[in-house]
Parts: structure tokens; sequence; C-alpha cells
């Protein structure tokens, strides 16, 4: 054979075709590949805070394809994976993401991106994977991101995203996971994700979705989580939701649906372990079924106007929560409980909440036999009668036993004191009889013990004095006797109430010791003395009320340091003395009322004393002076006659010796029966329309915030909302937060954010201007806190900030790096000082941008209390658990790893670095 003839011009241009075609292929990976880093690297461009220093790694000296998070393919050496989550990097994502088109995974998660999701992502055809959720990305999510024709995962969760979700997504026939939890979507759930057969979740909860849910979305066979609650979604639920033999999840709670439960819903749901419509208009029966749902762990109907009776639920082994609270459930007659011994088998219960409701009937005593791991119960404001068993003591890890309300009429079962791990206990409003057992006294951890509205008698018994952490003690409206034990005024209590009892006796000096105290109501009792004048050191004190008893002698000068009182009650005693002048410098003094006693001489006419809407001092006839709208004389003094004639006297003095006898008698009598008139002429209780306390501070909030509208809508949190409120006196603005009180824990929530803000003086704390606790002009109660207005509100709204049209407003919004540095260093100093620098130490547990807050100076500010956590410094160095003085328990999720239910500083350390 002849060799080729390579020199030949044809043979020649066959050659450069064979070879071009053979070196086409890896041309074009050369250019590829080229691409892949130009794209990479104008990613690490829009790379604004790096603090672990990843993308420094991003350089010449390696190949791409090994810089972290970067992976690639084997054979064409293209990126197929950037995986960075959880590297704290700060930025944006550039449009050239969309030029890595052999990318199947996409994991940005856990970061602080912000700005839109760029369109050029619809490019990436070959993208499985697309996970951008815990960042702050903001604007609409792009409808073109149906080009990701092969996205298996997709989740956008916790970003500032807006718009609706686009119809164009039930084109991507491969997606098996949705999710877009709390953003601020709105529009409806589109119909078009009925298409997607392979999906099994949907998790779209805490937006502003409308509409009712597709009936299309739940047909789909392989569906198994269908999470939508906190939106605004209304209608009835599909029928085809009930279907599904794989669902494994429904929660549709907090939103406006309405309807009846299918009766055999749990019989066609037979893998349910979540179950929640909590807070919606559903009404009807709990389906019969409901026993049948043998793998039900949580139980959510709360907040619905659900009627009947409660079925059985011997079949329920594995439920842990069980809540049906705020219903119509029950007849209010025998055997509407029965329920609960149906329920001994579950030994995974953990809460149970029947509380407002229609049950009746008494207790029964199976309640002994429930889980140990149970930790509240809840059956307030219902119609039980009979006793409270005594072998609920068994119980022996309940955290909070709720029964106020009802009528209960028995004595109050000693065993209680056997629940070591107690924190609340409730028991108000009953007919419980006799005594306060001794037997509380081993109830350590309480922090909150409400006996009040019961017929309990005999002595307050001192073993209550061991209970250190008892931040709330009520035992008002009874039938005790005897004087207030000493030992109880040893501890750091937050909230006092022993009104309207029979106690005697004087009021003991201990009462200085209570630090914290910022209530204290011992009215219409029998209490005799003087006012101790250790009661100036309860600084913290704003409201007192000491009326209706038989108090003496004048008000002592050590009050003028409780200036931080609001009400202060001292009518109906037998006090003397001028009326103090330092009370006009109490600013936050709202309501004083110094009714008939024995004051004498001049009336202040200068703050309080100023508006006659604001104190009352009727019944003391020697006062003189005041605003002219008292109408008292004039303070002058009276100059002795002088040069009287010795014949007047001699006339004078007989007259007087003969009627000295009886005119001794008469003041005797006439003493005596104005003390027995005083003593029985008990004024109506403070509730009553002739002498309700003035309402002053509620009237004003619901004024200076236009009636707490949405558009003095501050924001919305965990325990309640906050409004922007104007003063009509000065236009002073303000910030008003208003606990929501259905809430289980705002109560505490409030008490421990009055006591670390009553109880810290800082530059870096947010400044509270007063709070108010109350009712509504509904009677509803009615608790806020006033604090000082930031102008520039949160952190959270300068690191997430979400442009508008206007670029300068953007601009404008942005942090610079020395502002960021000041932030953080007003923040550490804040920590600092709670932590080494107050009497006892607070860890504040909640740590996070939005409490936060930014005044006119840029200058931060650390706000929300209501986690804190009052402990003893030493405790900061030690690694034991500990117990906190105000008993406040905080919230999983918001601790840090390992510190869970301790009270090292590292909780607030790790929330400020995280």
């Amino acid at each position: 054979m002849m060799p080729f003839p390579i020199c030949s011009p044809s043979n020649f241009i066959i050659l450069l075709y064979f070879l071009s075609f053979l070196l086409l292929p890896a041309a074009s990976k050369l250019e590829g590949n080229a691409t892949d880093k130009i794209s990479l690297l104008e990613f690490k461009k829009m790379i604004k805070g790096d603090p672990l220093g990843i993308m420094s790694s991003w350089n010449e000296t390696i190949h791409f394809c090994k810089w972290p998070g970067v992976s690639c393919g084997h054979r064409h050496r293209r990126v197929t994976a950037l995986g960075l989550s959880s590297m704290k990097l700060v930025g944006s994502l550039p449009s050239h993401i969309g030029n890595l088109t052999f990318l199947r995974v996409l994991d940005l998660q856990n970061n602080s991106f912000s700005g839109e999701i760029p369109p050029a992502i619809a490019n990436l055809h070959r993208l499985q994977v697309l996970f951008l959720h815990n960042n702050s990305f903001s604007g609409s999510i792009p409808s073109n991101i149906s080009g990701c024709t092969n996205l298996e995962a997709l989740d956008f969760s916790n970003n500032y995203l807006m718009g609706t979700i686009p119809s164009q997504l039930g084109t991507l026939t491969n997606l098996q996971t949705i999710h877009f939890v709390h953003n601020n979507l709105t529009g409806k759930i589109p119909r078009s994700l009925g298409n997607l057969s392979l999906l099994y979740e949907f998790f779209a909860n805490k937006n502003n979705l409308v509409g009712e849910i597709p009936d299309s979305l739940c047909r789909i066979s392989g569906l198994q989580y269908l999470i939508v609650y906190e939106n605004n979604l209304s209608g009835k639920l599909p029928s085809s939701l009930f279907n599904h033999s794989s669902m494994l999840a429904i929660d549709v709670g907090n939103n406006f649906i309405e309807g009846s439960l299918p009766p055999n819903l749990f019989i066609t749901l037979p893998r349910l372990f979540y179950f929640s419509i909590h807070n919606n208009t559903f009404t009807g029966n709990i389906p019969p079924t409901l026993s049948n749902a043998t793998n039900l762990q949580f139980f959510y109907i709360s907040r619905n106007g659900l009627t009947g009776k409660v079925p059985d639920l011997g079949n329920l082994e594995k439920i842990q929560r069980f809540l049906i609270a705020f219903n119509y459930l029950g007849e209010g007659k025998d055997g509407d409980l029965n329920f609960l011994s149906s329920l001994t088998n579950a030994t995974n219960l953990e809460l149970l909440e029947l509380n407002t409701n229609s049950f009746g009937g008494v207790l029964p005593e199976s309640i002994s036999n429930l889980s140990r791991n149970l930790k509240e119960i809840g059956l307030s404001y219902n119609k039980v009668s009979g006793e409270i068993p005594r072998g609920i003591s068994n119980l022996i890890g309940l955290e909070g036993l709720y029964l106020a309300y009802n009528n209960f009429n028995s004595e109050i079962p000693p065993e209680l004191g056997f629940l070591s791990g107690l924190q609340e206990l409730a028991l108000l409003g009953n007919h419980l009889s006799g005594k306060i057992p001794s037997s509380f006294g081993n109830l350590t951890l309480l922090t909150q013990l409400s006996l009040r509205e019961n017929r309990l008698e005999g002595i307050i018994p001192s073993s209550l004095g061991k209970c250190l952490n008892l931040a709330l003690l009520d035992l008002g409206q009874n039938n005790l006797s005897g004087n207030i034990p000493q030992e109880i005024l040893q501890q750091s209590s937050l909230y006092l109430d022993f009104s309207q009892n029979q106690l005697i006796g004087s009021i003991p000096e201990e009462v200085g010791n209570s630090k914290f105290l910022d209530y204290l109501d011992l009215s219409y009792n029998s209490l005799s003395g003087h006012i101790p004048k250790t009661l100036g050191s309860c600084v913290q004190l704003e409201m007192l009320n000491l009326t209706n008893n038989n108090l003496q002698g004048n008000i002592p000068s050590t009050m003028q340091n409780l200036k931080s009182l609001q009400f202060l009650e001292l009518s109906n005693n037998s006090l003397t003395g001028e009326i103090p002048s330092f009370f006009k410098n109490f600013k936050y003094l709202q309501n004083l009322n110094l009714s008939y006693n024995d004051f004498e001489g001049p009336v202040p006419s200068e703050g309080v004393f100023n508006d006659t809407n604001s104190f009352s001092i009727i019944g003391n006839r020697n006062l003189c002076g005041g605003i002219s709208q008292l109408g008292l004389r004039n303070c002058e003094t009276t100059k002795p006659k002088k040069n009287k004639s010795r014949t007047y006297l001699k006339i004078v003095i007989p007259v007087i010796s003969g009627f000295l006898v009886f005119l001794v008698l008469t003041l005797v009598v006439w003493f005596l029966s104005i003390r027995w008139l005083k003593r029985s002429r008990k004024e109506p209780p403070p509730d009553s329309p002739e002498n309700s306390i003035l309402r002053v501070s509620y009237q004003t909030l619901l004024k200076a915030t236009n009636g707490f509208s949405s558009s003095n809508l501050l924001g919305v949190g965990g325990f309640g909302a906050v409004y922007k409120g104007t003063s009509d006196h000065d236009t002073t603005v303000f910030a008003v937060k208003v606990l929501n009180l259905l809430h289980s824990g705002a109560s505490r929530s409030f008490m421990a954010e009055c006591e670390v803000l009553k109880n810290t003086r800082h530059r870096n704390l947010v400044k509270v201007l007063t709070a108010c606790s109350g009712v509504d002009f509904q009677g509803n109660d009615f608790k806020a806190l006033v604090y000082e207005y930031m102008e520039n509100g949160s952190l959270e709204d300068w690191l997430h900030f979400s442009p508008r049209e206007n670029s300068q407003i953007e601009e404008h919004r942005k942090l610079s790096f020395v502002q960021r540095l000041n932030i953080a260093t007003d923040v550490a100093c804040a920590l600092d000082y709670l932590h080494n620098d107050c009497g006892l130490a607070i860890i504040h547990r909640d740590l996070k941008p939005s409490n936060v807050l930014i005044d006119n100076n840029m200058t931060g500010h650390v706000s929300d209390f209501g986690l804190a956590r009052f402990v003893q410094p030493s405790i900061l160095s030690s690694s034991a658990s500990q117990t906190s003085t105000a008993g406040v328990r905080g919230t999983i999720g918001y601790v840090a790893p390992g510190t869970y239910n301790k009270n090292k500083y590292l909780v607030d350390v790790y929330r400020n670095i995280n």
C-alpha cells in the first residue's frame, strides 16, 4: 500500500478537517471551564463580608474545582455544585450564576445574602437542588424559574420575598419539595401546583397568602406534608385532603378556614402524626374516629367553635400534645371528662390543654394515672366541680397546673406540695375552703401562685418563704387572718396581693427586702400601726394599695424614693400629718388617693396635684391651699387674739369647768362612733363603678396609638404587638408594646421585662418610660410597656433592608463599616453591663438583630427582655445548671447549643456572634 500523501493540497484540507473535528470538544471544554471560573470570580466580587475567610482561598494558586464549596464533574471539569451553607457570607447573588450551566446543586442557606434572586437562574437547566433559605433575599420569585426543568428541591424560607407564588412552578414536574416559609408572599396558592405529581412537601407557612387551598394540590397522591399555618387563607378544606394514606402532617392553623371535620377523618389518614387547625372558625364535633389515629403525636384544635363531647382516646398511645382549649366542648355535665381515663396509656403525653370550654362534672381520679412526663395541665375556665384529686401528686413531672375559675369546692390537697418541679399553680376563682397547705413550702421552684377569689381561711403559712423564686403571690379575696409572715417578704417577689382578707397586725419591716417588688396590694384588711420606713427601699414599686385599713401616723419621708410609683392608694385609714410635697415630683404617678384620713396643712399644687382627675383628698377636713378647683381655704396663719380681759376669762373658765365632764364624755362617744363607722364603712372593691381606679394610662395609650390601629403598627413579636404612639400634651413620640395575654407566656414575659428594665440603667439598653397594667373598655386584662421611640428601627431593618424604586433611599439605608462596628460595640457594652455590672447578673437569652434598636444618632440599644433571667454573678462562671430568681423560662431554639436550661452568659455571646 502506498503511503498517504500528506503534502497533497486536497489531502491536507481533509486532514485539517479531521483534526478540527477531534479537537473541537477539547476547545469547547476549555471555553466552558473559563466561563465557570469567570462566573465564580464574579460571585466572589459580590461578597462584602467573609468573616471565615472562605473567599480568600478562591485564587489562582489552585484550580477553581478545588476552591472551598466548589465541586466539579470528573469528566468535563465543569462546576456541578456550589455549597456554601452556614459560612456567614454577606453579599448578593450575581446574574453570572446563570452561566454555571452544569450546576446541579446551589446551596447558600444560612448566610446573609440580600438583593433579588437574579432571573438568570433560569439558565440552570440541570439544577436539581436550590437552597437559599435563611438569608435576606428580597423582591419576587422569578417567574422564569420554570427554566430549571430538572429542579427537585426548592427552599426560599426565611427571607423577605414578596409578590405571588409563580404559577409557572406547575411546569417543574420533577419538584418534590417546596419551602416558602416565613416570607411576605401574597396572592393565592396556584392551582397549577396540582401538576406536580412527585410533590410530597409543601411548606408556605408565615406568609400573607389568601383564598382557598386548591383542591388540585390536595389531590397529589404522594403528598405527605401540607403546612400553611399563619396566613390569611379562607374557605373550606378540600375533601380530597383527607383521602391520602401517605399524609403525615397537616397544619392549617392561624387562618380563616371554616367548615367541619369529616367523621371518617382519622380512618383515611392512618399515618398522620401531626394535625393542627388551631385558631380558625371550624364548627361541629371532633370526629369519633380520632381513636383510630394510632400514630398521632400532636393534636392542635384550640380556638375554634367546636362542640360536643370528646371521643374515646384509648388508641392514642403516641400522643404528646393534646390541645383543645378555647372551644365549646363539653355539656357542663357529669362525664364530660371521662375521656381522660382513656389517655392513661399515652406514656409520652406532655401537654394537656382543656381550658376555656364547657366541661362539667368532676375531675376523674384517673387523672392521677396519666403520664409521668406530663408537664402542663390546663383546665381553667370550665365548670368542673368537686374535689381536686389527691392522687394528682403522682404526676411528678408537672411544671404548670391551671385549674382557675371552675367550681372546685373542697380543701386544697396538701399532696400538691409533693410536686417538687411545679413552677406555676393557678387555683383562683373557685370555692376552695380550708387552709393554705404548709406543704407548699416544698415547691421551691414555684414562680407563680394564685389562690385568689376562694374561701380560704386561717393564717398565711410562713413556709411560703422557702419559695425563693416566687415572683407572683396572689391571695386576695379570701378569709385569711393573722399577721403577714415576715418570711414571705424576704423573697425577690414582683407581685404581692393580699387584699380583701382579714389580716391584722402591722406591715412587717421586712417589706424593704423585696427590692424588685413592683405591685403590693394590702387593701381591705385590718392592718394597723405605721407605714414602715423600710418601704422606701422598694424603689421599683409601681402600684401600692393600702386603702381601708387602720394605719396611723405620718407618711414616712423614705417614700420619696418610690419615684416609679404610678398608683398610690392610702384612703380610709387614720394617717396624720401633712401631705408630703415630694409626691409632686413623681412624674409617673397617675393616681393618688389620700381620702378619708386626718391629713392637715397645705396641699401641693404641682405635678399630680395639678389635675383633680389624678388625685383625691376628700374627707380630710384640715387641709388648705392647693389648686382653685379644690375650693379649700387659704393657708393663712391665724394670729392669736391679744388683750383678753380677765373678767371674760373668769366667766368662761367656770362655764368650761361645768361642762368639762359632759364634753369629755361626748368626745369619747363621738370618737368611738366615728371609729366604728370608719371600720364598718368599707368602700366597694376597686373594680366597682363607684370606686374604679383611674384608667387614664389605658385611655392615653388608646388615643396615642389611634386606637391601636394598623397604621401605627411597628411590628409583631412572640408575646404581642408594638405600636407607635404620640402624646397629646407635648407631641412626644413613643413605642407601645401591647402584650397578647392569651399567649401562655405573655404575663411572665411582662413581669420579667419590667423587672429587668427597672433594675438597669445604661445608654445601650432601651429606655422604658412607663407601664400599664389594668383592664380595657371591655373589661379584659390589659398590659403594655411604653418605650422611648427609636427613629431608625431595628438592626434587622438595616441588615435586611429591601430596596425600592428610589436608589437614594437604598444607599441611605446601607450601614457603613464604621457604623456596623459602632453598633456591635454598643451591643457588647450592653451585654458587659448586664453580665458584670448589675447587682444580679442578667442573661438576655434572646439577642438577635430585631432586638437591637437604633436611635437617631445610630446608637444601638438592646431591647425585649421577655426571656431574661436574673442569676448570681458566681453562676456565670459555673457550669452547673441554675434556676433564675424570677423563674422565667426560655424557649428552645433561642438557646445556644450545649447551654439549654443553663444561665451561662455564653448564651448571649453565642447569640451576639451568630
